[in-house]
């Protein structure tokens, strides 16, 4: 998702006439490689919700999957389907998008000179990442309700309603009978934040709305601090409250102190 920063190096693939995506051998690889190592740290880490949608999607392990594919699975299961996007799109497509239940999904993937770290979500990020939590139905629900609150947002509210989304589809941890389990995309598509999220470094406090709201982040850093749900079903309580009475109550108490350095400059 872009908010008019800096344009992508990266262009989606377009589809040819019959909608089939063609990729290389080597974005092939790229996928094969990427999927094989996150498929070894996700195990008994990841949620039992998101281990799940994980089987349902049954990914193939040697080729980036068609968006077809995995539209079919998702729209069985909560109703969503993928929506082709380009590397980066505007705020106003993504809220209305995920109102829609369609995710976005830019149809390209990393280079191998990035393979451990990239700004842009890609292809692996969006459907490893975040598409098996669509399959369960509190979650798909508070994504479909997050982007319908943004699109008639204003833009300051938008800012806030954003760290709303990265502390829960993106950075989100949870409480289990297990113990502490991931949810969000963020970290289940990156090894190293899988790791680091569950180690003994980062802040861990339970989730409250308005202090994820509060809360400022940086997207080129580990988080210093993740929020923890007690369940999912938390989210779908989420979609049945007035959430943007709590957005206005967050603006009117103001940002947290950031608990990171400030970006040096390019």
């Amino acid at each position: 998702m872009s908010s008019g920063k800096k344009p992508s190096k990266y262009v989606a693939r377009e589809p040819d006439a019959n909608g089939f995506i063609e990729y290389t051998e080597l974005e092939h690889d790229t996928w094969r490689r990427l999927i094989e190592r996150q498929l070894e740290v996700v195990p008994g880490r990841a949620c039992d919700e998101y281990l799940h949608g994980l089987d349902l999607l049954d990914l193939p392990r040697d080729r980036i999957p068609q968006l077809a594919e995995v539209s079919d699975v998702l729209r069985r299961e909560t109703g969503w389907e993928c929506a082709r996007v380009p590397a980066l799109i505007g705020f106003e497509t993504f809220f209305r998008l995920l109102s829609e239940r369609k995710f976005p999904v830019a149809t390209f993937i990393r280079t191998p000179e990035e393979f451990d770290y990239l700004q842009e979500p890609d292809i692996f990020h969006e459907i490893f990442g975040h598409c098996a939590m669509l399959t369960n139905p509190a979650f798909a629900n508070f994504t479909q309700k997050y982007g319908e609150l943004g699109l008639k947002a204003s833009p300051k509210e938008r800012a806030y309603l954003a760290r709303l989304y990265w502390f829960t589809v993106e950075f989100g941890l949870m409480n289990t009978s297990d113990g502490l389990r991931i949810y969000g995309g963020g970290i289940l598509s990156s090894p190293k934040e899988t790791l680091y999220a569950l180690s003994d470094a980062p802040v861990r406090a339970p989730f409250e709305v308005v202090d994820a709201l509060r809360t400022p982040y940086r997207i080129d850093i580990v988080q210093p601090i993740y929020y923890v749900l007690d369940d999912l079903e938390t989210l779908q309580q989420l979609t049945e409250i007035d959430l943007m009475a709590r957005v206005r109550e967050a603006i009117a108490a103001g940002l947290y102190e950031p608990m990171f350095p400030p970006k040096e400059a390019a």
